[in-house]
């Protein structure tokens, strides 16, 4: 995700020499704690990674759990995970840090948000101190963080699935399980790697191919057509003012698909709405886009349609809570 203030005057964009004296003490924090975060959580799935059949079964004891956490696969896999996703992430945030270094825009290091969340992390950020004044600026700085997010997304989750496993049906009722849902693009590569696996089995995800999951989430999410996400940018650039009407429709299309697909999207909804619609203007808006410009916006429409999940996480829409109390 991107944030963009003006909190710094700027001359046309024109941005001071990028220093490592300048304050990255937060920048720093944040990035060790996220490490911290995310590695609890690979702790956790590199733990039901290998030993899914006894933690299925509910047999295994707090003293074995103890023991096996002590297993060096476990720990190793652990550690690719933070890496692999964190790589994910910064290379996302470098990506647009350094288009706007490219084109003198004055801009901080990605920020990472530690959270106790499914992932470890709510992701990182970068702020944008001083205005974008031209189309094209605004929309290779909106691009150049998915398609980066995408370009190292995807080699993790393929080879990452070819280091998953199928599984036999995991009763929900014995084990606390999340199936998450699936975008395109790990359908692809699953009919590929798995192909005579029976229809009632479920692909359990390695950390690597998770790792690459959470990247083309968060490619996805960030292409929605809203004020200071990268969508944003790039359907402004595209659009001008008439990409208010987008994100409009888009707003209602969050309300369905948290009614029919996942709640989150009721939060997500909430969240835009808090940071605001509206995209700044800038100075050249009548000026079109280049035609190479144009063919990489249909480029990034078919990453977003390969990466887009409509159920993040499966069984939690509003219509499923619901049922479940009401039933």
């Amino acid at each position: 995700m991107q944030e963009e203030t003006q909190e710094a005057p700027a001359q046309m964009g024109m941005a001071p020499p990028f220093s490592l004296k300048r304050k990255v003490w937060l920048n720093i924090v944040l990035f060790v704690l996220t490490i911290f975060s995310t590695l609890f959580v690979g702790i956790s799935l590199s733990l039901n990674f290998k030993y899914t059949e006894v933690i299925a079964q509910n047999n295994l004891s707090a003293l074995d759990l103890v023991e096996k956490l002590k297993d060096p696969q476990v720990i190793s896999l652990s550690i690719i995970y933070v890496v692999v996703l964190l790589g994910i992430l910064l290379g996302h945030e470098m990506g647009h840090f350094l288009t706007c270094r490219y084109y003198k825009i004055n801009a901080t290091l990605p920020y990472f948000i530690p959270a106790p969340t499914l992932i470890g992390t709510f992701g990182a950020f970068i702020k944008i101190k001083s205005p974008i004044t031209r189309k094209q600026q605004l929309f290779d700085i909106g691009v150049a963080g998915p398609l980066t997010g995408f370009i190292l997304s995807v080699p993790a989750l393929a080879y990452g699935l070819s280091l998953s496993k199928a599984v036999p049906p995991i009763a929900r009722d014995e084990v606390f399980v999340y199936f998450f849902g699936e975008p395109l693009i790990l359908k692809f590569f699953a009919a590929m790697i798995f192909k005579d696996i029976p229809p009632d089995y479920s692909i359990y995800l390695h950390p690597v191919a998770f790792a690459g999951w959470v990247g083309i989430l968060v490619t996805a999410l960030n292409l929605f057509p809203f004020g200071q996400l990268d969508g944003g940018h790039i359907s402004y650039a595209l659009f001008g003012k008439k990409s208010r009407n987008l994100t409009r429709f888009f707003l209602g299309v969050f309300i369905v698909m948290g009614i029919f697909f996942w709640v989150g999207w009721f939060i997500w909804a909430f969240l835009l709405l808090f940071m605001g619609l509206k995209h700044p203007p800038v100075q050249d808006g009548g000026a079109p886009l280049s035609p190479g410009r144009k063919f990489i916006s249909y480029v990034v429409i078919l990453i977003f349609i390969l990466s887009f999940i409509p159920d993040p996480i499966k069984g939690l829409s509003l219509f499923d809570i619901l049922k479940e109390f009401l039933f």
